[in-house]
């Protein structure tokens, strides 16, 4: 297939499923063994094109980073909004607790989980195991009592944190660990969604980074327009999934996503089993 075609196609499944608790690591593993796109090269491009994804919180939640910005730097105890100094600075380094665990984990076993369950097979019961979490969690915790971002506590923070090292396996899924870590510490639905697309940006971040370091050598310039293809499909496709998702989770539960993910992994199973 063309290389730009299959470009667009990634960049289409990362925008989809990277906030979506359903696993975009583990749709690209599929689509790209379906289109034998695989390798060192394309590990890359797929974590590259998570930088669109990010770009696009960013812009999608522009407002509220800003206002955070000032309420850290600002002369003024609160600013416009009432989010005072305490607070913002108090949010700030929670989301850094929440984003250790995963990174330390991540940099000491990334190679061998790269190596070693970046397969269909992992992927399928990965996806089957996390949507019956999420059937579970959406069935028993029912009575939220966060319903603001900024008022999750350090606590709370590290183990939300600690729920986002699952996503180390493919399949399982940032968003679905992170969400519903939240839920079972009290957040509701939105408020939980929220907090794991603020803690996307230095956890995608970072492992962009981390990844491209280690492949920029073997890059050549003809690759700069794949890279640069996936980026922006990514980016547009993820900002109108996130304005999407968030006026969805306000009205309905994560019960579709669960059924879902365990679908799939039974199809996928079933297609690898023949």
């Amino acid at each position: 297939m063309n290389d730009i075609i299959t470009a667009i196609i990634l960049g289409i499944v990362e925008g989809i499923t990277e906030f979506l608790p359903v696993s975009s690591t583990g749709h690209l593993i599929l689509t790209g063994n379906y289109l034998k796109f695989v390798g060192e090269k394309a590990n890359a491009f797929e974590i590259f094109i998570q930088l669109g994804a990010i770009m696009a919180v960013l812009i999608y939640f522009h407002k509220r980073i800003l206002r955070l910005i000032k309420s850290l730097f600002g002369k003024s105890i609160i600013v416009s909004g009432g989010l005072s100094k305490n607070v913002a600075w108090r949010f700030v380094i929670g989301v850094g607790i929440a984003f250790i665990p995963s990174a330390v984990l991540g940099l000491l076993f990334h190679d061998i989980i790269e190596d070693k369950l970046f397969t269909p097979k992992v992927v399928a019961m990965a996806l089957i195991v996390g949507g019956i979490g999420i059937l579970l969690i959406e069935r028993f915790f029912k009575e939220p009592k966060i319903h603001v971002m900024e008022q999750t506590s350090w606590l709370q923070s590290f183990w939300i944190g600690a729920a986002q090292c699952l996503s180390l396996i493919p399949g399982m899924s940032r968003s679905a660990s992170t969400i519903m870590g939240a839920r079972v510490l009290g957040l509701d639905a939105a408020t939980a969604t929220e907090f794991s697309f603020f803690l996307a940006i230095p956890t995608l971040g970072a492992a962009t980074i981390y990844s491209l370091l280690k492949i920029l050598s073997t890059l050549s310039s003809a690759d700069t327009m794949l890279f640069g293809i996936g980026f922006f499909v990514s980016f547009v496709v993820a900002w109108i999934v996130i304005a999407g998702f968030m006026a969805f989770i306000k009205r309905h539960s994560f019960i579709v996503f669960g059924w879902y993910r365990i679908i799939l992994g039974i199809i996928v199973l079933i297609i690898l089993g023949r």
